[in-house]
């Protein structure tokens, strides 16, 4: 996915790109720059239809620029770079490892002989106590791991720049090790993927992994050394060492609670037979602190972005849905889709009356605590809230998942509602408040639903004749009122309750709506009871 990679002070930081990121000094900003040159609303980068990225400056007060020069709109190229202030944002259009990691081939022609494996201790492996010690060896062993994990955190520290982190550890690695190639691979949709390559001396060249080696870390878990390939005969058909000359090469799996997260990969190609067995020991210890630090680095990454996501999203969904889109199982896409859904209108009644007695801050107030009631009521009947309009509550049944019950969802909510708001008024009658009624309408049918609006502001709603409808229903109905269209009551009339009025005549239809009040919920033996209203 693309990225925009923001640095300041010599610190990076990076940020994925989606649909639109705004960017400026105030918290709400998708990539939030605190300098005091940019603007609280600076620009913004919003995806095109062609796929590429539109970079635009809002109109700030200092500027955007672009090889020295003030920029509006720029279209991003791979590489592009614009300042704000003392901030640089380099856009990447996809996410590549750096160039060295192009040189990496795994070679998958023929098959390597192995020379020695090392079984990978167990990551939950307790040190001993010294009094219970009495192996000079285990204590060699034990303070070689301490010593491994003491060296690479004080190398690595706390960084969270996944790039940065693997450079890190394969120069820590050199420092250990007499190797002059390190390369760290990463499992990436169950396949290793090279992430970083690096030489000593820091040349660019092209670096052969032999698959067989590759094969028997990932299947077995094992670190493995290998033997001077150019010299021992066992080799004569590893093409993937012979033709580098390789004299010496390890290979060890980094492992974190049982999981596999990539390889590490080093090899001499100066001196025969470069690494022992103590070698491999070290080298393994190394790969052990590098899975946990990786890990620690990855699990970072994605709690930021299930925050922000979260963040974004559990205002307008239910929690179960806001999970959905949190795990990538649920899309919000813009655009939107047309598919049936069950609207839900909701008003207070005499509103304006009642703001015109009482002080904008406790109409305020009393809205707040309404809408928090209302909303907890709407989640918990599987609702998605589309959005507030002064005193007005929309919320959306069947999307952006489908309900087979959305009509009996909807109609068992605005009862609810009708019932929590008759609780809350007590307590307002109690404070010596006055009392707050709503109308409710509701209506079925076809409707865009998805991500809409604009550049700058999307909001996920519905558009269509059916949310008219509702509308128009909702604006009908009484004080303490249900009113549901007659296509929702047909699909619900065995489990509601509710009286048929009079055809209503509203705005924008020609033909006048047949309406049924919803008055409860039936009974389950509904039908041997006459006294119920049909």
């Amino acid at each position: 996915m693309p990225k925009i990679i923001v640095i300041t002070n010599n610190e990076e930081k990076d940020y994925e790109l989606g649909p639109v990121a705004t960017i400026g000094r105030h918290p709400d900003n998708s990539i939030q720059l605190l300098d005091r040159i940019v603007s609280k609303e600076h620009a913004q980068i919003i995806r095109q239809p062609d796929g590429r990225f539109l970079f635009r400056d809002l109109g700030s007060l200092n500027g955007s620029f672009y090889k020295d020069e003030r920029v509006g709109d720029l279209i991003l190229s791979e590489g592009d770079e614009v300042v704000m202030g003392a901030v640089r944002l380099v856009y990447r259009a996809k996410l590549v490892a750096p160039a060295p990691v192009q040189q990496v081939t795994i070679d998958s022609s023929t098959e390597t002989l192995i020379r020695q494996t090392l079984k990978t201790q167990r990551e939950d492996q307790e040190f001993l106590p010294e009094a219970r010690i009495t192996d000079l060896d285990v204590l060699r062993r034990d303070y070689e791991r301490l010593r491994m994990a003491h060296e690479l955190g004080r190398s690595i520290g706390l960084e969270v720049n996944l790039d940065v982190l693997l450079d890190k550890i394969i120069m820590k690695s050199f420092d250990l090790l007499t190797a002059d190639r390190g390369v760290i691979l990463l499992i990436e949709n169950g396949v290793p993927t090279p992430r970083i390559a690096r030489t000593r001396d820091g040349r660019t060249e092209q670096i052969a992994l032999s698959s067989s080696i590759l094969n028997e870390v990932i299947a077995n878990k094992i670190a493995v050394l290998s033997s001077d390939a150019s010299m021992d005969s066992r080799f004569s058909a590893a093409h993937s060492i012979i033709i580098q000359g390789i004299r010496s090469t390890m290979t060890v799996p980094l492992l974190h609670k049982g999981e596999l997260l990539g390889i590490m990969h080093l090899d001499s190609l100066i001196t025969a037979n470069a690494f022992g067995e103590k070698d491999l020991q070290i080298f393994s210890s190394i790969a052990g602190q590098a899975a946990v630090a990786i890990s620690n680095t990855l699990l970072a990454k994605k709690i930021e972005h299930e925050a922000s996501t979260r963040a974004q999203f559990q205002r307008l969904l239910s929690p179960n849905l806001v999970e959905q889109v949190v795990q990538g199982k649920l899309q919000l896409e813009k655009g939107g889709k047309l598919s049936e859904v069950t609207l839900l209108f909701s008003d207070i009644r005499g509103f304006t009356s009642m703001s015109e007695n009482t002080s904008a801050q406790e109409v305020v107030l009393m809205l707040n605590e309404y809408f928090e009631i209302m909303v907890d009521v709407i989640f918990a009947h599987q609702g998605t809230l589309d959005k507030f309009v002064g005193d007005e509550v929309i919320a959306l049944f069947g999307a952006p998942v489908a309900l087979p019950n959305a009509e009996l969802c909807a109609i068992e909510c605005a009862l609810e509602m009708l019932k929590v708001l008759k609780d809350w008024n007590r307590l307002r009658v109690a404070e010596g408040l006055t009392e707050v009624h709503i109308g409710i309408g509701i209506n079925t049918g076809e409707v865009v639903t998805g991500a809409i609006g604009s550049s700058r502001a999307l909001q996920y709603t519905a558009i269509g004749d059916a949310v008219n409808t509702a509308a128009r229903l909702c604006s009908n109905a009484k004080a303490g009122q249900l009113l549901v269209s007659e296509g929702t009551y047909a699909k619900v009339m065995d489990r509601v309750a509710a009286i048929r009025l009079p055809p209503l005549k509203v705005k924008g239809k020609e033909k006048e709506l047949n309406v049924y009040n919803v008055i409860g919920m039936r009974s389950s033996d509904w039908r041997q009871e006459s006294t119920r209203p049909l």
